[in-house]
């Protein structure tokens, strides 16, 4: 288990993942792409992490940034567009 002590300072956990870190670094297993669909392959890519948070990726930018999220910030995420609060996001 990752030691999760954050620090807020550098916006970084102790375990050396962080926000916006290179995707790659998080390894090549684990990455699922659950809102895949008839996009053309383009989609966003989630893994959960040891210790509960949730990294997102761009599909088609694998090396790209990771967008780290705890727990509580996906769940609520997820909730709200269940909700239909994100609806205003769609075209």
């Amino acid at each position: 288990m990752f030691d999760t002590v954050h620090d807020a300072a550098h916006g970084r956990h102790h375990d050396g993942i962080y926000n916006g870190m290179p995707a790659t670094e998080l390894g090549p297993d684990g990455w699922r792409k659950p809102w895949s669909g008839g996009n053309g392959g383009s989609c966003v890519e989630a893994k959960r992490l040891n210790d509960g948070r949730v990294a997102l990726r761009q599909s088609t930018d694998p090396d790209g940034p990771a967008l780290i999220y705890t727990n509580y910030e996906i769940t609520t995420f997820i909730q709200g567009a269940k909700a239909g609060e994100a609806d205003f996001l769609l075209g």
